[in-house]
């Protein structure tokens, strides 16, 4: 029962080139930076993600994917960084945009073991209907478009199907977590690590405070630790390390 593993070189060393990961955090918040940066020096590449978002330049999945390692995104938000909208334009990575709601969803169900659902989101739209473009030819036509999706009526209201996600790995990020594998998320650090570790096969945590298990309430963890196989323990340092996308204040 004790997951953790001594560094998270160790805990990323087997992810293999063309692994599929499902990534938590949303902007800069909550994302796991200690294991991405481990899997950078690892050198996976090929890599398929799943996540909200790419991060930004320079800062969470933004430096695998300006070292090129990632061929793959599926995410619903893909704005403040350049690099991502250069690589997707120039056809060097396919993307999959997906709303907001129902990229969670997916994820959600996914983990619980729920194959598909059916959601009146992006109905009417080319979410449902296809012709999205997921990758680009370097001449700037359309070379994979996204398929149309199968559609029912439920009370008279026309609905989308949406398949659940597994991945073969999940990165996250905790507050507070104990040795089974028991997570506590922050505030909005929460976003979509919960949903991301219960939707890979193996869900490793970068954890910024380690607690021995029984000191976590049962009533406060949000994550139990079935869906968690490996935890990483932050330095102090590696902890207090946050940054935000835009910062403003008064003048």
């Amino acid at each position: 029962m004790n997951k953790v593993r001594g560094s998270a070189a160790d805990a990323v060393s087997d992810i293999t080139d063309g692994a599929s990961l499902a990534v938590g955090g949303f902007g800069l918040s909550g994302v796991p930076e200690v294991l991405i940066r481990a899997l950078y020096e690892q050198g996976a590449q090929g890599l398929e993600v799943v996540s909200n978002n790419c991060g930004v330049d320079g800062r969470g999945l933004g430096v695998l994917l300006a070292a090129g390692r990632i061929t793959r995104v599926t995410g619903s938000y893909v704005g403040e960084n350049k690099e991502f909208a250069r690589q997707y334009l120039s056809g060097e990575l396919e993307v999959e945009l997906t709303p907001q709601g129902t990229l969670a969803e997916r994820l959600r169900a996914g983990g619980a073991g729920i194959p598909a659902f059916y959601t009146s989101a992006g109905v009417g739209t080319q979410v449902a209907g296809g012709g999205l473009p997921w990758r680009y030819a370097p001449d700037g036509s359309v070379a994979v478009a996204s398929p149309p999706k199968e559609t029912r009526d439920f009370a008279g209201r026309p609905h989308v199907l949406e398949h659940g996600i597994t991945t073969d790995f999940a990165l996250v990020r905790a507050w507070r977590g104990d040795r089974h594998g028991n997570l506590v998320f922050r505030r909005a650090a929460a976003n979509f690590n919960p949903l991301a570790a219960m939707a890979g096969r193996v869900t490793i945590a970068e954890i910024e405070e380690l607690v021995e298990p029984g000191e976590l309430a049962p009533d406060a963890v949000h994550l139990p630790g079935i869906y968690v196989q490996r935890v990483v323990a932050l330095s102090a340092d590696e902890a207090a390390d946050k940054q935000i996308e835009k910062r403003t204040v008064r003048s």
